[in-house]
């Protein structure tokens, strides 16, 4: 597969800054399995749903990743004083994280930072892509705070290059349902930004099961696939974890014939990562690097609930894994010209395999 068999044109207009309020009032695209095309809001989620049906949410908490820090001047080798933006992806120690650095040529291995409030850490590899390794000068409960103290809403770069995070993203860019113990995405899983009481009360009305499962988002998730050859792309790994009690809710709702919903791909690629080859989830924790792309066999996934992604993105490769690329094709040119909002802060679909 080509990188430029995902591509289309997105006006910019469509790319959406703010979400609306309430959150439930986004509007909804179904993409059936026969890939026929029908307008909704997510307030109508319960309707397209049959009791017994089981959602699968990501209570992952996202924690204020993006870091403004400076390099003081060198006194050897040269170079003054640099401001660099930091965006943490993945944490690898109690006071160590992998994160990705703006610019990370100014940066050189043994440097340190210096961030608000007094944190500081020290620069110990450099990657590819901008990627850093950094050892903070606190760990576990008393870094996770200072990082709190200093840093701020990781909005996406198609946000953050529009406008500043601000006090209202604090809330907007996170569930109503992240667990406060789970903390550690340094993206939000935006499907369920839609999610208010009121849906989950009418779901339960409805009698569709929900269970939880956790995976830490990296910001990873937003880089660019680089190779024009789809398969030489390499996906930056991420935390998962699956209770006893969310894998016995997902297998026991297979079991009676219910139809396993994740909300969003965080949700799917957790699920897909864990499924044993006849579909069975087992519970456990391990980091993933799935990566699916058209032609991919799903195990456990039925239909996906999702917003609407980037050309050429690993997750268009997904979408159109679970529909079909021609349909998804179809699907999002109707979107574009139906006004749906893009991205993080925009719209949603329901898109059930093909």
């Amino acid at each position: 597969m080509k990188l430029s068999d995902f591509d289309f044109v997105l006006p910019e207009d469509r790319i959406a800054l703010r979400p609306v309020r309430p959150r439930d009032a986004a509007k909804l695209l179904q993409v059936a399995s026969d890939g026929t095309l029908s307008d909704h809001g997510v307030v109508d989620l319960p309707g397209l749903l049959q009791p017994g049906d089981l959602l699968v949410f990501n209570d992952t908490k996202v924690i204020p990743a993006a870091l403004e820090g400076v390099r003081p001047a060198r006194a050897v080798g040269g170079g003054g004083e640099a401001r660099i933006e930091i965006n943490l992806h993945k944490r690898e120690t109690e006071n160590a994280w992998r994160a990705f650095a703006r610019p990370a040529k100014r940066l050189k291995e043994k440097d340190t930072l210096t961030f608000t409030g007094g944190l500081s850490a020290r620069v110990t590899g450099k990657g590819e892509g901008g990627e850093i390794a950094l050892e903070f000068d606190r760990s576990g409960i008393e870094l996770d705070r200072a990082i709190v103290a200093a840093g701020a809403p990781p909005l996406p770069p198609y946000i953050a290059s529009k406008r500043a995070p601000d006090a209202a993203d604090l809330t907007d860019y996170q569930t109503i349902y992240a667990d406060p113990e789970k903390s550690g995405s340094v993206a939000a899983p935006t499907a369920g930004l839609h999610f208010t009481d009121r849906l989950m009360a009418a779901l339960d009305a409805r009698g569709v099961k929900k269970t939880w499962v956790t995976l830490h988002v990296g910001a990873g998730t937003f880089l660019p696939v680089k190779t024009e050859n789809v398969a030489g792309h390499k996906m930056h790994a991420e935390w998962y974890e699956i209770s006893d009690a969310a894998a016995a809710a997902i297998n026991a709702a297979r079991a009676a014939g219910g139809r396993i919903i994740p909300v969003g791909t965080t949700s799917l690629r957790t699920l897909e990562s864990a499924a044993a080859s006849d579909g069975r989830i087992e519970a456990g924790s391990a980091d993933t690097a799935i990566f699916i792309t058209p032609g991919y066999r799903f195990r456990v996934t039925d239909a996906l609930m999702t917003n609407f992604h980037l050309p050429r993105s690993t997750l268009f490769m997904l979408v159109s894994a679970l529909a079909g690329l021609d349909t998804m094709q179809r699907a999002y040119a109707h979107a574009i010209e139906s006004g749906y909002r893009f991205f993080s802060y925009g719209d949603s679909s329901l898109i059930w395999r093909a």
